[in-house]
């Protein structure tokens, strides 16, 4: 177990997932944290700061139909969507989210021990809003230095790293944030998460592995084993099922290999989240 698993009177965790690139595996990793935390008998609630996009909504609503037309007993988080203000100025709008978001979170900690919140991939004043509440931030990354860039601006000739990119900084003023807004010294665990990771030991490998973790020490994040491209990730979202859905009964996909090195990929990221799963 762990100081994070929720008792009564306890503020619930509260899990972001965020990374303004695209294509990160954002979506995967925030559903199988859902699925993960339902499974082992937590209250989560999910919150959707992207509501444009609506990926998450969408996967969630995918789950919610297919557990009603197959009879299959599946477990559903306590959903919120928001979508950023439309107001015509500015401080109107960041007001207008604030308050969105205030009383979101605050709807979603009565019955909850954890939430989990989707952020978009760009830059918005509800997405930095979204990053100032989080206990453990989650920055999905595919591994190559095209979205290392997200991070930090890295030397082409010797990859060393020449500054931490626009969204570090942004982290680095939210946990500031998070710290005046309790009254404390407390930020969050930052985790970056690498997917996709090469399979050959290659020089660009041994590059990229050098690169970050200098910028780990330079930045203060922990690194977490990721997910390995997988066909599995998406044909699960139509069904709105996550690997940890397959070992249950009427599951419409038998389990290979693959799947099963696949759930040992998310029972390593929920081992070095620290978080208290049991069902995996």
């Amino acid at each position: 177990m762990t100081d994070l698993q929720n008792t009564e009177n306890k503020a619930p965790t509260i899990i972001v997932v965020g990374n303004e690139k695209g294509g990160s595996g954002k979506s995967t990793t925030i559903m199988h944290l859902i699925a993960g935390l339902l499974n082992s008998g937590f209250k989560v609630g999910s919150l959707d700061l992207d509501a444009r996009q609506a990926t998450l909504s969408r996967y969630l609503q995918n789950r919610q139909d297919f557990a009603e037309r197959t009879s299959t007993p599946l477990l559903i988080p306590h959903h919120i969507s928001i979508l950023s203000s439309t107001h015509a100025r500015l401080e109107g709008a960041k007001l207008e989210d604030e308050a969105n978001l205030d009383k979101a979170i605050a709807a979603l900690a009565k019955d909850n021990d954890f939430i989990v919140i989707d952020t978009p991939g760009s830059d918005s004043f509800l997405s930095r809003e979204g990053h100032s509440y989080a206990d453990i931030l989650i920055t999905p990354l595919n591994d190559s230095f095209v979205d290392l860039d997200v991070l930090a601006n890295v030397d082409a000739d010797t990859h060393k790293i020449k500054a931490p990119s626009q969204y570090a900084q942004m982290v680095f003023e939210q946990k500031i944030k998070k710290a005046k807004r309790s009254g404390t010294n407390r930020t969050f665990d930052w985790v970056v998460m690498r997917n996709r990771l090469g399979q050959l030991d290659s020089r660009n490998q041994k590059a990229m592995d050098k690169a970050i973790v200098e910028l780990s020490k330079r930045i203060g994040f922990r690194m977490a084993p990721g997910f390995s491209e997988r066909v599995i990730f998406r044909e699960l979202f139509l069904k709105g099922l996550t690997l940890l859905d397959l070992t249950k009964q009427k599951s419409p996909i038998k389990l290979s290999m693959s799947h099963v090195a696949a759930r040992q990929e998310v029972r390593n990221l929920f081992a070095t989240l620290r978080l208290p799963v049991t069902d995996l």
